[in-house]
Protein backbone atom coordinates (compact mmCIF):
# COMPACT_ATOMS: atom_id res chain seq x y z
CA UNK A 1 0.00 0.00 0.00
CA UNK A 2 1.41 3.48 -0.81
CA UNK A 3 0.88 5.87 1.89
CA UNK A 4 0.49 10.01 1.04
CA UNK A 5 1.42 10.82 5.13
CA UNK A 6 4.16 8.36 5.05
CA UNK A 7 5.86 9.81 8.25
CA UNK A 8 2.39 9.05 10.04
CA UNK A 9 2.02 5.32 8.37
CA UNK A 10 5.78 4.62 9.47
CA UNK A 11 4.66 4.80 13.16
CA UNK A 12 4.48 8.54 14.58
CA UNK A 13 0.45 8.00 13.95
CA UNK A 14 0.74 5.91 16.84
CA UNK A 15 2.52 8.41 19.10
CA UNK A 16 -0.85 10.97 19.02
CA UNK A 17 -3.35 11.01 21.08
CA UNK A 18 -7.01 10.03 19.81
CA UNK A 19 -7.63 13.63 19.84
CA UNK A 20 -4.76 14.58 17.94
CA UNK A 21 -5.74 11.61 15.57
CA UNK A 22 -9.00 12.70 15.14
CA UNK A 23 -8.26 17.09 14.19
CA UNK A 24 -5.54 15.66 11.85
CA UNK A 25 -8.82 13.97 10.27
CA UNK A 26 -10.64 16.47 10.36
CA UNK A 27 -8.28 18.97 8.63
CA UNK A 28 -8.22 16.92 5.95
CA UNK A 29 -12.29 16.32 5.69
CA UNK A 30 -11.74 20.30 5.63
CA UNK A 31 -9.58 20.24 2.35
CA UNK A 32 -11.74 18.02 0.54
CA UNK A 33 -15.12 20.35 1.58
CA UNK A 34 -13.16 23.42 0.29
CA UNK A 35 -11.91 22.16 -2.54
CA UNK A 36 -15.63 20.76 -2.93
CA UNK A 37 -16.58 24.67 -3.12
CA UNK A 38 -13.97 25.58 -5.23
CA UNK A 39 -15.10 22.72 -7.79
CA UNK A 40 -11.87 21.37 -7.69
CA UNK A 41 -12.83 17.37 -7.87
CA UNK A 42 -9.29 16.16 -8.09
CA UNK A 43 -8.02 18.06 -5.31
CA UNK A 44 -11.14 17.57 -3.39
CA UNK A 45 -10.93 13.82 -4.13
CA UNK A 46 -7.25 13.36 -3.13
CA UNK A 47 -8.04 15.14 0.53
CA UNK A 48 -10.36 12.97 0.38
CA UNK A 49 -8.69 9.60 -0.07
CA UNK A 50 -5.75 11.23 2.52
CA UNK A 51 -8.91 11.71 5.26
CA UNK A 52 -9.67 7.97 4.66
CA UNK A 53 -5.98 7.06 5.11
CA UNK A 54 -5.69 8.26 8.55
CA UNK A 55 -9.48 6.74 9.38
CA UNK A 56 -7.63 3.85 8.94
CA UNK A 57 -4.74 3.82 10.34
CA UNK A 58 -6.55 5.61 13.57
CA UNK A 59 -8.91 2.19 13.08
CA UNK A 60 -5.32 0.04 13.54
CA UNK A 61 -4.11 1.93 16.57
CA UNK A 62 -4.81 -0.88 19.49
CA UNK A 63 -5.52 2.09 21.92
CA UNK A 64 -8.91 2.68 19.78
CA UNK A 65 -10.36 -0.84 20.10
CA UNK A 66 -13.64 0.95 22.38
CA UNK A 67 -14.32 3.44 19.67
CA UNK A 68 -13.95 0.73 16.54
CA UNK A 69 -17.35 1.56 16.16
CA UNK A 70 -17.49 5.10 16.21
CA UNK A 71 -14.64 5.52 13.66
CA UNK A 72 -15.45 2.85 11.40
CA UNK A 73 -19.06 4.64 10.91
CA UNK A 74 -17.51 8.38 10.39
CA UNK A 75 -15.54 6.35 8.14
CA UNK A 76 -18.85 5.40 6.23
CA UNK A 77 -20.91 8.84 6.35
CA UNK A 78 -17.66 10.67 4.98
CA UNK A 79 -17.62 7.75 2.11
CA UNK A 80 -21.27 7.70 1.49
CA UNK A 81 -21.24 12.23 1.72
CA UNK A 82 -18.15 12.74 -0.53
CA UNK A 83 -18.31 9.72 -3.53
CA UNK A 84 -21.80 7.81 -2.35
CA UNK A 85 -25.53 8.70 -2.40
CA UNK A 86 -25.55 11.01 1.18
CA UNK A 87 -27.97 8.93 2.48
CA UNK A 88 -26.83 10.11 5.80
CA UNK A 89 -28.38 13.28 5.24
CA UNK A 90 -24.68 14.95 5.99
CA UNK A 91 -23.67 18.12 5.63
CA UNK A 92 -20.69 20.36 5.23
CA UNK A 93 -21.27 22.41 8.47
CA UNK A 94 -22.23 19.05 10.36
CA UNK A 95 -18.47 18.09 9.10
CA UNK A 96 -17.22 21.60 10.62
CA UNK A 97 -18.85 21.15 13.77
CA UNK A 98 -18.05 17.44 14.53
CA UNK A 99 -14.22 18.19 13.83
CA UNK A 100 -14.05 21.24 15.44
CA UNK A 101 -14.87 20.40 18.77
CA UNK A 102 -11.43 17.73 18.14
CA UNK A 103 -9.41 20.51 16.72
CA UNK A 104 -10.07 22.69 19.89
CA UNK A 105 -9.39 19.61 22.01
CA UNK A 106 -5.96 19.14 20.56
CA UNK A 107 -4.69 22.86 20.69
CA UNK A 108 -5.19 23.30 23.88
CA UNK A 109 -4.03 20.73 25.29
CA UNK A 110 -0.73 21.80 23.95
Amino acid sequence: MSFQHKELAAGRWYQLSFVEQMANIGSEVERSLNWRAKNNEDYCRRAFERALELIDLTLQDNRNTSRFKKIARLREVIVDFFSGQNQFASTEASFRKYFSCFTYAARINH
